[in-house]
């Protein structure tokens, strides 16, 4: 979620308008098992392409706050580890009244969250790129990407596709196994990046799911699927 400028107290909830673009698609949206640790907080991103005939992909990216102890959430453990210059930018209320859906928005960021942790990715048509080892290693690319720059020695601005930080398709493991549904399913995974772990599927032969999360989380939670908006028919 993207907010710029100052937005009316009345300003309606972006989700609100989420929710009802994943209403009408033919295909199942993937999310994380329900677990203790992992909270959908209703965190969608939709990125599409369409052209003169038609619309071609689509894909839906759920993030999620994870609480490394459930049991007690006023924990200080749970709370997310920010630079003094990110902590009071929180803690500063501006001069006007917000949304209560922004309110509710800006307390989120005091905790660890999954970032688009989990994207079911739809193509209509097939080509080299709409492969599952292609698409896995776009999703970690874009996780390292966007949330371990500093990890990456990456300076400020856009970072350059092909670097030496960039995931290869050979460190793609095709035999690993992925459950979904409550069902083992064949995957491919990414295992030997110090910083996140990958593993995805082929859901329909026009559907692949994936997962990307940080090492430091995967000790806390249990990295298994299920259907999180059915498919329309």
């Amino acid at each position: 979620m993207r907010i710029v400028g100052v937005l009316p107290e009345d300003a309606p909830d972006p989700r609100v308008e989420m929710k009802e673009r994943l209403r009408g698609l033919s295909f199942p949206v993937m999310g994380l098992a329900p677990q203790m640790a992992v909270e959908d907080i209703d965190a969608v991103a939709i990125a599409d392409a369409r052209g003169m005939t038609g619309q071609s992909q689509f894909a839906v990216s759920i993030s999620y706050l994870l609480w490394r102890n459930p049991a007690d959430r006023s924990d200080p453990v749970n709370l997310a580890e920010l630079d003094e210059e990110e902590r009071a930018a929180l803690e500063l209320a501006p001069p006007w009244p917000r949304p209560a859906w922004l309110s509710e928005y800006v307390g989120m960021m005091r905790y660890p969250q999954l970032w688009e942790a989990v994207r079911t990715s739809w193509n209509r048509d097939s080509s080299e790129h709409t492969t599952l080892p292609r698409q896995l290693v776009a999703h970690a690319n874009h996780i390292l990407r966007n949330k371990f720059r500093w990890q990456l020695g990456f300076e400020s601005g856009p970072v350059h596709d092909d670097g030496d930080w960039e995931i290869k398709e050979s460190a793609v493991n095709p035999s690993a196994t992925l459950e979904i549904d409550g069902v083992p399913v064949p995957a491919c995974e990414i295992d030997i990046d110090p910083f996140v772990y990958a593993i995805g599927a082929q859901t329909r032969a026009d559907v692949v799911v994936t997962v990307v999360i940080a090492r430091e989380h995967l000790p806390l939670l249990r990295v298994s699927l299920s259907t999180r908006n059915p498919a329309e028919t």
